[in-house]
């Protein structure tokens, strides 16, 4: 059975993961027509920031919170791919930072990744089982 973490950020997180899937889905259309596979990976990144923001509130547990952090930190490393070295089919897009959806996406998905380890950081201490005897 998968422990619930109770973390006070578990709110916070999913407003942050609701901003990361807002700020994508607009840019499908674009995508899909320009390079589908960039596209794709925005619908999938939607729906998982979506689906993440439900669990992070109803189950709560180490291995919702894990993957919120390791989703948010692969789309910060992506739009920083993107801006820098470049990506296939987008290669117009390296160096270029001011994109209006980029400032709220990237602060959304750092902040959900930092609630992401003060989470798994903060077990309960529950969470710590010592056999009768020990310490």
């Amino acid at each position: 059975m998968h422990q619930r973490l109770s973390s006070p950020l578990r709110w916070a997180a999913s407003v942050l993961l609701l901003i990361t899937a807002a700020t994508h889905i607009p840019l499908v259309p674009d995508h899909l027509a320009e390079a589908p596979y960039i596209g794709i990976l925005f619908i999938a990144l939607s729906v998982v920031s979506l689906v993440l923001a439900v669990l992070v509130v109803v189950a709560d547990t180490a291995a919702v919170w894990a993957a919120t952090g390791l989703v948010t930190v692969l789309a910060v490393v992506a739009f920083v791919v993107s801006r820098t070295v470049g990506l296939p089919q987008i290669g117009d897009d390296v160096g270029n930072w001011s994109d209006p959806l980029s400032f709220p996406a990237v602060a959304a998905e750092v902040l959900a990744a930092v609630a992401a380890v003060a989470a798994l950081r903060r077990r309960p201490a529950h969470a710590h089982h010592h056999p009768k005897g020990t310490s």
